[in-house]
């Protein structure tokens, strides 16, 4: 065996993509259950404030919404896998609200890094239309920064699956998923 033969393989590539569907706890459960996710962040995009907290972002003046940060191997799910995960996940023709949670920080938004992701989410949110009656309101922004959520936001609903919210949202969201074989029943990511 040479030198080239006994070197462990470089890691694969991943890729990244940022999506915001209401509630990042609610993003974050979801898209940790999916094969090839390799880790999923809370945070905030979409807006003007450098280094925002949550009580800010609270505030709807930063203009930012929560967002999820996932990293992907493409090898084994795709950006457009993401994306059709996405549209199911959360009510896109719901403007600036999921559920229960109001504001702009819980809007709609699909965050590109380059021009590829961007049209891959324009032909996504076109196909995913024709299974809406309503028009969808997703916005389809370039990805400007990512600020990590604070240490409590991550892995949320795995470590709080009992609290109030997690029970009756982020539960029902996930069994509803797993049922129509979306998502898996554990999750696929350990942070």
């Amino acid at each position: 065996m040479n030198a080239a033969e006994s070197q462990t393989p470089a890691p694969a590539k991943t890729e990244i993509a940022d999506l915001g569907g209401g509630c990042f706890w609610c993003v974050e459960a979801v898209f940790e259950r999916l094969p090839g996710v390799l880790s999923v962040t809370s945070g905030y995009a979409g807006g003007t404030t450098e280094n925002p907290t949550y009580r800010e972002v609270c505030t709807e003046t930063t203009g930012h919404a929560e967002v999820a940060e996932i990293e992907f191997d493409p090898a084994k799910i795709s950006y457009a896998k993401l994306l059709e995960a996405f549209w199911e996940a959360h009510d896109p023709t719901t403007l600036n609200r999921q559920g229960a949670d109001v504001g702009t920080s819980y809007r709609s938004i699909i965050l590109y890094r380059n021009e590829k992701q961007k049209l891959f989410a324009e032909k996504s949110k076109l196909e995913a239309q024709k299974g809406f009656r309503d028009p969808i309101v997703t916005e389809i922004v370039p990805l400007k920064k990512f600020y990590r959520a604070e240490d409590y936001h991550q892995t949320y609903y795995d470590n709080n699956s009992s609290q109030g919210y997690c029970r009756v949202v982020i539960a029902p969201k996930l069994e509803k998923l797993e049922k129509k074989k979306i998502i898996e029943a554990e999750p696929q990511t350990k942070q």
